[in-house]
């Protein structure tokens, strides 16, 4: 794929003989978003500036409510939403046969709707185009305005077009060559019906269901199983009302937690395409649109507010707060160092919190103390893992984060701090008057602290070694050895409970 060039957008002022051959070609004028990206600038700009400066966004989306026209937004956006033009998803076939028809001598034109500024940031990077076409602040280069200014910068009338969206057919139509780019299968049909249409670049991605899979991250689910925590340690288990209430409050949770993600991937989708692993995410690569991220994320938001009301008001807030939590976090939390492992903290915890609101039981004092403490640690692990790891590439930061290398022993003693201190509650709690009153046989927990204590020790160990490439709950999922010691936990509320009944 081509890179930069010297000769990014060139004006010669001496005739030579590759001049003269560009005369005999028609130029080739390339659309930008879903042509020459996988990506659309816009929707770009506006994820970023959502990151960066929120405020400063709603003031441009005010000037759009107020009427100042879509390309005054796209300026404003633009401005307060930078963009990285040297990570973008760019068509790779797409560069490599422009650049060859560019050394045969055909005039290349970015031709886009997407902001100048933008425009020019890529066509400088990319290197292979003599001119950019692109809004200006006061003119919508889209559709038969694009098509105009394509005239006017066509000597003769004669040109070649690529493009992939509807709003480009009427430019296919005028076009001498329509080379249709990954366009929907109405627009391909259409273009092919006037004769003129090259479609070697016509098809677009398969496995799209894959992808969301992917975005949505199913596997994290996992967590949500946390949901389930009260009825459990409530003894509620043999009720199907109240099995039945804890399910769907954790279909709720598992919803609102795949919105989560999809914004929280929206947000660091520039961030992710410097990652090695984190750029092979679904937005990161271009496999799904960001303005299509957004309206998933809002219908699933929507969808677990349903869900959640149905079951009970009370966890209808517990899911909003969350939801709420999770956006804030996205926003501004994240690369605050501290504040962040608290926050994510508090999202573990309120999953507790809403299974106890979803039975109608209240959650004890002890099983919060506890859990704040062994998810802080968790938190840490995660954070510590990332440090590893940007170690290991010879980076100094974890990226998109608030800490550095040198800050890697002081959260690990603090992890490890915080596990020791959640068996300590867990160890207190056992020894509580009123849980014999509960337990048949309280002697049994104690095989509970042994096996949190051996598991939160492993995680601690294999965070030390590099080997914490996940969040820590599904990294236990994935282990075999914590399988088993969480299992241990389990068992041996259940035998406290059962034996000598």
């Amino acid at each position: 794929m081509p890179t930069n060039r010297a000769d990014s957008v060139t004006n010669r002022a001496t005739p030579t003989d590759s001049d003269t051959k560009r005369v005999l070609l028609a130029p080739i004028f390339v659309d930008l978003d879903g042509t020459l990206l996988h990506s659309d600038m816009l929707w770009e700009s506006f994820a970023s500036a959502l990151r960066i400066a929120p405020l400063r966004l709603l003031r441009a989306l005010l000037g759009l409510l107020l009427g100042k026209g879509r390309a005054h937004f796209k300026a404003a956006v633009a401005a307060v939403g930078p963009v990285d033009a040297s990570t973008l998803p760019y068509r790779g076939e797409l560069l490599d046969w422009l650049d060859q028809r560019r050394q045969e001598g055909a005039r290349i034109v970015l031709a886009t709707a997407a902001d100048r500024s933008i425009a020019q940031e890529i066509a400088t990077h990319v290197g292979i185009f003599d001119e950019v076409l692109a809004s200006d602040g006061r003119r919508n280069l889209k559709g038969r305005a694009k098509l105009a200014a394509i005239r006017e910068s066509s000597a003769d009338g004669q040109f070649d077009y690529c493009g992939n969206s509807s709003e480009d057919l009427p430019i296919f139509a005028a076009a001498r060559q329509a080379i249709v780019v990954a366009a929907p299968s109405t627009v391909t049909t259409r273009a092919a019906a006037w004769g003129n249409a090259d479609l070697r670049f016509s098809a677009t991605r398969s496995g799209r269901i894959r992808m969301w899979i992917r975005a949505l991250r199913p596997y994290q689910w996992a967590k949500n199983l946390l949901v389930l925590v009260p009825l459990i340690t409530s003894f509620h288990f043999t009720d199907l009302g109240d099995i039945t209430a804890a399910l769907v409050a954790m279909l709720a949770m598992c919803l609102a937690a795949s919105s989560g993600y999809l914004v929280n991937d929206l947000l660091d989708t520039q961030v992710d395409r410097l990652h090695p692993r984190k750029r092979m995410r679904p937005f990161a690569a271009g496999e799904i649109g960001v303005a299509h991220g957004f309206m998933a994320a809002a219908l699933l938001c929507a969808l677990a507010l349903l869900i959640a009301a149905a079951v009970s008001p009370a966890l209808a807030g517990w899911v909003l707060f969350y939801l709420f939590a999770t956006v804030t976090y996205s926003l501004f939390v994240k690369p605050l160092a501290v504040f962040d492992v608290v926050t994510l903290a508090g999202l573990y915890t309120l999953r507790i919190a809403a299974g106890g609101s979803a039975i109608g039981v209240e959650v004890s004092f002890w099983l919060f103390a506890f859990s704040a403490f062994v998810f802080f640690s968790l938190a840490l692990v995660k954070r510590c893992g990332e440090l590893v790891q940007a170690r290991e590439r010879g980076d100094q930061a974890a990226s998109g984060r608030g800490y550095q290398e040198a800050d890697l022993a002081t959260l690990r003693s603090l992890g490890m701090g915080a596990s020791c201190a959640s068996v300590l509650v867990l160890a207190l709690y056992v020894q509580l008057p009123e849980v014999s009153e509960r337990y048949a046989t309280p002697e049994f927990l104690w095989g509970a602290l042994v096996a949190m204590l051996i598991w939160l020790s492993r995680l601690w160990i294999d965070t030390g070694r590099g080997l914490m490439h996940d969040d820590p709950l599904v990294h236990a999922l994935r282990d075999v050895t914590s399988r088993w010691l969480l299992a241990a936990v389990g068992i041996s509320f259940v035998l406290a409970y059962a034996v000598g009944h």
